[in-house]
This record gives structure tokens, C-alpha cells and sequence, in this order.
């Protein structure tokens, strides 16, 4: 590395596995161009599915995945003032020690505060369903008010209040702002979610139908990652006279479905093959169903016949990428919005993961078998040269 190569930080929110993987892979694919000097500052608590880099990697501090997800589920802010605040003076300390050119980060809402502050050009790494310009409609997730009223009444409701509710996960952050003497935002956490001196969104562009896009947002594509694990013994030896169903319900799935998952597809004609992500422990035992803590995506995908995943971006992506059908089972709202995308385009499949039972898990593997998607695999891949071009100055802002 040459030294006056510019240095580029990039900043994981460790939250759920896909945001560390997503700056992983740009962390890696920057590194490996040989044109900068690249530091990953990211919670430890996924290394044990993270790849031998040869780029830095430097410590930081990102809420527990447990809390999280309880706010996520409760539809609750997911930051408080106090933990932004923190955020942002732990992110100038490292801006003081490092020095970086250009600063990307994935979900770490605060990086718009500090680099503001430090006056460094900024990227967020985002998906173009939490876009302010996206013409969509929101699904009602899994919150208390769908167990209550069922979703009909609950998604009126929710359409009802759904304004006042991004105006609420707004309000931390609006509030940090004024503390560190910036102006806030709009009051509504999807010009949060995507504010930056550059909005990248890691999304296939033909997917989504968006208004005209400020010059400043850009699609860079999926960002594809697989954990570096080794395969398990069985893999092998796996079954091949039938149909391939891969499981997995990620860091942030509804892990509860897992056994009923199991137990139902093990009764049909399928061999499974299931990635637990450490999340669920299956007592019980099927001789057609294969399960480890964590499998590499790319694999387990590209030998499947069907993924039934959270439907979350990365394994939708992933699936895609292989030209494989995806039946979701979403819980919170990032999930339904994906796959309500995908479901549109008649290239998914979804069931309410508060609906899931035997007979609907069984009707949709059925009916996803028997269709094969329209192949997008070759708008499956990131467009590194686009974020080359804005560290290098390339793209006004």
C-alpha cells in the first residue's frame, strides 16, 4: 500500500449480521484493488462467521443484537439521545486518531452527526425500501396490535398512524443533532435511516420503483456474503433424489418457527438442509433434515432447489444470485418491505411469520417448487467502481 493511498474507514453497525457483512465485503473488495488503505471498525460479536482480512480491523462499540431486536418487535425508537451521543464522540475519537478521507457506514445513523462535525465526506450503505423517494406502500409487521386485531383491522391502524410513527424514530436522532449544534431533519426516520453526503442503496434498481433520486443517491447493487465456515461432514453426503430446501432464519428471524419449520418439511419429500445461526436448538432428531450453527450462503444456495429464509435483503439477494425462489417468513418491517417487493415482482414467495403454520409452510414449498423465477442473477453484484468514484471525488454531491 502506497502511503499517500487515501485511508478509508468504514463503520459496521453490529446489530444484525447483515450490516457487518455487507461492510465486510466492501471493506474486502476495496482492499483488494489496491488502492487504499481500508480500516473496518465493527463490534466483535460476529467474528466467529467473519473472514481473515488483510485490511485493519478496529473495535467499537454497537447496542446488543437482544435489545435491538426487542425494540424492533415492540415497533419501538431503536436509539436513544444518550446512545447516539455516545456514538458520535466515540466516532470523533477515532476520526482524531485515524485520519480517514472517506467514511462509509451501515446503519450507524450517528456517522451523519460526526463526519458532519469532522467534515469528512460520509456514504450510507442502505436499502432503497427505507427510501424518502420510493413509491410504496408499508406492510404492517409483526407488532402486539397484529396479534390483538388481527391484520386487516391492525394494517388500517397502522396506515393511519404510520406518519406519526416515523416521526417518532426520528426523534432521537433530531435531538442528537441539536446537542452537537447541527440543524435537524425532517421529522421522519426514512430521511434518518438514508441522510449522508452519498446514499448508496445495496438493492437490484430494476426491483423498485423510485420518484427521481437526488444526484446524491446512488444504486450500487446487492452486496452478496458468505460466512467463511467449513462444511459440516454431512454436506457430502447429502440426499440428491429430491429437492433441496434451504433453511435458515439469520441473526434477526423469528427463531421460534425453526422446529415447526423442521418438523414440517421433514415430512415431505424433500431433504433440508438448515443453518441455525446459533439462534434455535433442535432436540429432534429427522433422517432427511441436516443442521449446523452456520453454513457459507453461497453453497447452501447454489446446491438448494428453494431458500426459506426471514426475508431479509442479504438472503434474498444470495437466492436471487443463484436464480433460486425465496419463500419468506418476515417479522419486522425491514423484512416485509423486501419481500413485499418481491412478492410484487412475482419472484417470491411470503407468509406472515405470525400466520406460519404446518399447512401454509407445506402449500407455499409446494407451489415454490413448481415455479422458477425470472433470472436476475446478472444484476446480482456490486458496483464497486461506484463507490470508487465517489472516493475519489468523481460524483458531486
Amino acid at each position: 500500500m502506497k502511503s499517500d493511498a487515501k485511508r478509508v474507514l468504514i463503520f459496521a453497525e453490529a446489530v444484525t449480521l447483515a450490516h457487518v457483512a455487507r461492510c465486510a465485503t466492501i471493506a474486502e473488495e476495496l482492499s483488494a484493488s489496491g488502492k487504499y488503505e481500508v480500516i473496518l471498525a465493527v463490534d466483535q460479536r460476529f467474528q466467529a462467521v467473519s473472514r481473515p482480512a488483510k485490511y485493519r480491523h478496529i473495535e467499537i462499540e454497537s447496542v446488543l443484537t437482544d435489545e435491538f431486536l426487542k425494540k424492533l418487535n415492540k415497533g419501538s425508537p431503536l436509539y436513544s439521545v444518550k446512545t447516539l451521543e455516545k456514538y458520535v464522540q466515540e466516532e470523533l475519537r477515532i476520526f482524531s486518531e485515524f485520519s480517514p478521507d472517506f467514511v462509509i457506514g451501515d446503519f450507524r445513523l450517528s456517522l451523519a452527526i460526526s463526519c458532519r462535525l469532522a467534515e469528512i465526506p460520509y456514504a450510507t450503505v442502505t436499502n432503497a425500501y427505507w427510501s424518502p423517494y420510493i413509491e410504496t406502500s408499508y406492510p404492517i409487521p409483526e407488532l402486539p396490535i397484529t396479534k390483538i386485531f388481527g391484520e386487516a383491522v391492525a394494517q388500517k391502524m397502522f396506515d393511519l398512524v404510520r406518519p406519526a410513527v416515523f416521526a417518532l424514530h426520528s426523534l432521537a436522532f433530531n435531538r442528537a443533532c441539536k446537542k452537537f449544534g447541527l440543524p435537524p431533519l425532517a421529522y421522519d426516520m426514512r430521511e434518518v435511516y438514508t441522510h449522508a453526503d452519498f446514499t448508496l442503496y445495496a438493492d437490484i434498481e430494476s426491483l423498485f420503483s423510485m420518484r427521481d433520486l437526488p444526484k446524491n443517491h446512488f444504486f450500487i447493487g446487492p452486496i452478496l456474503w458468505s460466512a467463511d465456515v467449513d462444511l459440516p461432514d454431512w454436506w457430502w453426503n447429502l440426499p440428491e433424489d429430491k429437492p433441496i430446501v434451504f433453511v435458515t432464519l439469520g441473526s434477526s428471524g423469528n427463531a421460534t418457527l425453526l422446529p415447526m419449520i423442521l418438523e414440517t418439511l421433514s415430512k415431505m419429500p424433500l431433504t433440508v438442509v438448515c443453518a441455525t445461526a446459533q439462534r434455535s436448538n433442535i432436540e429432534v432428531c429427522y433422517p432427511n433434515v441436516f443442521i449446523a450453527d452456520y453454513l457459507p450462503a453461497e453453497h447452501a444456495v447454489s446446491r438448494c432447489d428453494l431458500v426459506v429464509c426471514n426475508g431479509g435483503s442479504p438472503m434474498v439477494y444470495q437466492s436471487l444470485a443463484s436464480n433460486k425462489p425465496v419463500l419468506g417468513l418476515p417479522s419486522n418491517l425491514d423484512q416485509y418491505l423486501m419481500m413485499s417487493t418481491l412478492r410484487q415482482s412475482g419472484r417470491g414467495y411470503l407468509i406472515r411469520s405470525g400466520q406460519a403454520d404446518p399447512i401454509t409452510i407445506r402449500r407455499a414449498v409446494e407451489q415454490a417448487l413448481t415455479n422458477t423465477p425470472e433470472n436476475l442473477a446478472g444484476e446480482c453484484h456490486l458496483h464497486l467502481d461506484k463507490i470508487i468514484d465517489l472516493i475519489e471525488g468523481k460524483m458531486a454531491d
